[in-house]
């Protein structure tokens, strides 16, 4: 039995579009770096080490409330399909999974708290990375979570901290808070109006940094961004989240000002961009990821400015999970060549787009909603 079939919701609660400015800021994630005393780490860290850490986290996790009935996925012995559902799910890394043919390291593990948003990475870069991922902008909530979590652990496991330096971490750039704490949004208006540019550069000028959607090293696909803080030597975690929370609201509403800008200026050809997409999509028999990310850019433009109402933004984030390959191949129950993915990919888009009604509560988040074969 596949993992996901005994947690088949984990790591998809933020979907549910209840988050604050949903429509613009799809995910809030908050994610701290922890090493333990007594072992090397990132590199440097050598079997026996990583073992060590695994055998404690296991350990750790029994006394741990915040944890009670969490599961740990030790990566080696997970299949192929799996691992790629934990990584489009965004609970694992790229370097977690490690190589493609070699697959993932030794004592390499994913922790699943039974609380949905808590999830920790065991043995990537650092030892630990703890992280809560929610719906929307909910920067404090998130931090509130996953600082819960991490003073729990911190009681049963030795973490390495110098007084003078904070936290230690494998990257220099994460000494300190090891917090990185970060926002998933949908900057259409701002790429059209052409002013990315100069809100990427301003960004970059009081301390945060973006990446696309798998973070460090993935691309800017669909105009969505991935933005968050640079630094975490010499402000608290709360400054931080709080530094990081204003300057996104900041950027929220430069991108409100910019569709404005798109609807008084060049209505005819957003519509019509908007509706193309939807068309697209609606009756495409054949969908490559990347060209599905920016049609949905296109039509979640489109939900924004209540050009097309009937549409949830809670669809839009489902469609960007299920249609992944290894969602895919679940869905199928077998390996997708690369061509079968996108005649798949068509095929689900249009049943979710054809059942798709009017705005209503939504009760929940099924995993009756993943891809079947079309």
């Amino acid at each position: 039995m596949s993992d996901f079939q005994i947690l088949p919701n984990h790591g998809l609660g933020w979907l549910d579009a209840s988050g604050e400015h949903a429509d613009i800021v799809l995910s809030t994630r908050i994610r701290l770096a922890r090493n333990l005393q007594g072992h090397a780490f990132g590199p440097r860290a050598r079997v026996n080490d990583r073992e060590a850490v695994l055998e404690q986290t296991r350990r750790a996790m029994a006394k741990v409330e915040l944890l009670a009935g969490s599961r740990l996925l030790e990566l080696p012995n997970l299949d192929r399909r799996t691992r790629g559902m934990l990584l489009e799910r965004r609970l694992a890394s790229r370097e977690l999974l490690g190589d493609v043919k070699e697959g993932p390291s030794r004592a390499t593990a994913v922790l699943l708290a039974a609380q949905d948003p808590l999830s920790v990475m065991v043995n990537e870069e650092d030892h630990l990375r703890l992280q809560g991922l929610l719906s929307g902008l909910r920067l404090k909530e998130a931090w509130n979570l996953v600082d819960r979590l991490d003073e729990e652990l911190g009681q049963e496991l030795p973490y390495a901290y110098h007084h003078e330096f904070g936290f230690l971490t494998s990257c220099p750039t994460n000494v300190g808070s090891g917090l990185r704490a970060s926002v998933l949004v949908h900057l259409p208006g701002l790429v059209l109006t052409k002013e990315i540019g100069k809100v990427l550069q301003g960004l970059g000028q009081v301390g945060l940094t973006f990446r696309g959607l798998y973070g460090e090293g993935s691309e800017v696909v669909g105009n969505f961004f991935q933005l968050s803080n640079q630094t975490t030597l010499g402000k608290s975690e709360e400054e931080l989240v709080d530094h990081l929370d204003k300057i996104i609201r900041q950027v929220i509403q430069y991108e409100d000002q910019a569709r404005q800008v798109l609807l008084r200026d060049a209505p005819q050809v957003t519509e019509d961009k908007i509706w193309r997409a939807y068309g697209l999509l609606r009756y495409a028999r054949s969908l490559p990821f990347e060209e599905l990310m920016n049609l949905l850019s296109g039509i979640r433009l489109g939900v924004g400015l209540k050009l097309l109402p009937e549409l949830r933004v809670y669809t839009l984030n489902k469609l960007m999970i299920f249609t992944q390959t290894a969602h895919l191949e679940q869905a199928a129950g077998r390996d997708l060549s690369p061509g079968e993915c996108d005649a798949h990919r068509a095929a689900y888009v249009r049943s979710i787009l054809s059942k798709e009604g009017p705005a209503t509560p939504d009760s929940g988040i099924e995993q009756t909603d993943s891809p079947t074969e079309g």
